[in-house]
């Protein structure tokens, strides 16, 4: 039996003493390669769509009845949480991911798992591989909100805040230090309003001191402790060469897509020239606050009757896609199919697109690839011609963009 720390050898001597001999303190190989990549931190969350300015909110659910996706019906919490954190929290200022236990994926099979967060999907939630790319995921988080299970206090380990949405003391030993977490995490209330606890919780976290010296022994050890256990075990020397943990891999890239109706608040000022812009994915409610709302739409939307509703129609795609010719090419049947539209951008990379409006040539804009999404530059440059700026001096000046606290600078050309 390999143990990860002394404690837990404790508890094995209370619980059942003939098994102590069959125990070993190894170290935690899962937590040492996820140590090892901490370096690495910018670099997943770039993987995981991650912009400047954004905060990852990370989901975990372990497999239990109780647990955060559990089988209590109407009492549970994740299927109502996650449309609700893509609705309610702004966009461009979060980035929400979910991981699932695998035996949630094998329990009801992935086709049921999918149709139920469709809508959340849908919304720019990302689905995390449970098998290969959780740790990567727990590293890119600036907040995890879970349950009673691993996931969760290995975020705690690494210091990442973490609110728990569902937290049963049954099944736990009330000694252990995963049931002394759930007694001292924060809880999750699901009535609240959701961006208010992620603040508060993000402003007023403290790391716990239990899970960071508890989860192993000997941190960065436990390749070396295990190899030495297991030759050992089969009594032959122990190779010369060190001993070393496979690293974790770079998970694949995975860029907000969210096809689903967004409403947008926005808000042009003067002194100095800026366009504040929140955007709302599948938001029930105008966006509260001072300003403008407008309706950006993308053009694979499930509900193509919200296409003649839409301010501004966007899409995704290569610049040389024959499907739907040029970009100019595009936006100009675009804005011919839907009357009432004031402005269509088509998306050609992570940091730049090209938009026509009804008077006027169409203007590439562009920023940073892992800056503003493209398509809220689009809507910040509806907002500044709504508000009577002028193309030219957008042209001539740039266009600076708010979104929350972080400031975006967009170039536009003709």
């Amino acid at each position: 039996m390999v143990l990860s720390h002394p404690e837990q050898l404790d508890r094995l001597r209370a619980a059942c003493p003939e098994a102590v001999p069959t125990a070993a303190l190894a170290g935690d190989p899962c937590f040492d390669r996820m140590l090892a990549e901490r370096p690495y931190r910018e670099r997943f969350r770039k993987a995981f769509g991650v912009r400047r300015g954004q905060r990852l909110v990370l989901l975990n659910s372990t497999w239990n009845p109780e647990s955060l996706f559990g089988d209590g019906g109407g009492d549970d919490v994740l299927p109502s949480l996650l449309p609700r954190l893509t609705a309610e929290l702004p966009a461009d200022e979060y980035r929400v991911a979910a991981v699932l236990h695998p035996n949630i994926w094998y329990g009801h099979g992935p086709g049921q798992v999918r149709a139920w967060l469709d809508r959340a999907r849908r919304g720019g939630l990302v689905l995390v591989d449970p098998l290969h790319d959780w740790r990567q995921a727990l590293l890119a988080a600036d907040a995890v909100i879970g349950d009673q299970g691993s996931v969760s206090y290995y975020a705690a380990a690494l210091g990442t805040p973490v609110l728990l949405g569902a937290a049963p003391s049954e099944g736990l030993d009330p000694h252990s230090p995963v049931a002394e977490f759930v007694r001292q995490a924060p809880q999750l209330d699901p009535h609240l309003p959701l961006a208010t606890q992620l603040n508060d919780l993000m402003a007023k976290h403290h790391p716990l001191p239990g899970p960071a010296t508890l989860t192993t022994s000997s941190p960065g050890k436990s390749a070396a402790l295990l190899r030495t256990l297991f030759y050992r075990l089969i009594n032959i020397p122990e190779p010369p060469r060190p001993a070393l943990l496979e690293r974790l891999r770079m998970p694949p890239l995975q860029l907000p897509f969210a096809t689903v109706p967004l409403r947008i608040l926005t808000r042009v000022t003067a002194d100095p020239p800026e366009i504040h812009i929140s955007r709302y994915a599948d938001s029930w409610y105008e966006p509260d606050g001072e300003g403008h709302a407008h309706l950006a739409v993308h053009e694979d939307t499930r509900d193509p009757d919200q296409l003649a509703l839409a301010d501004v129609v966007f899409r995704h795609g290569a610049p040389d896609d024959l499907r739907f010719g040029s970009p100019e090419q595009w936006t100009a049947e675009v804005l011919a199919r839907h009357p009432h539209s004031a402005l269509a951008a088509y998306i050609t990379a992570p940091g730049a697109c090209t938009v026509r409006t009804r008077s006027g040539p169409p203007v590439r804009l562009a920023g940073t690839p892992t800056g503003l999404d493209p398509a809220a530059a689009a809507s910040a440059l509806h907002a500044w011609l709504t508000a009577g700026g002028a193309l030219e001096q957008a042209i001539e000046e740039g266009l600076t963009v708010r979104t929350g606290h972080t400031e975006h600078r967009v170039a536009v050309t003709k």
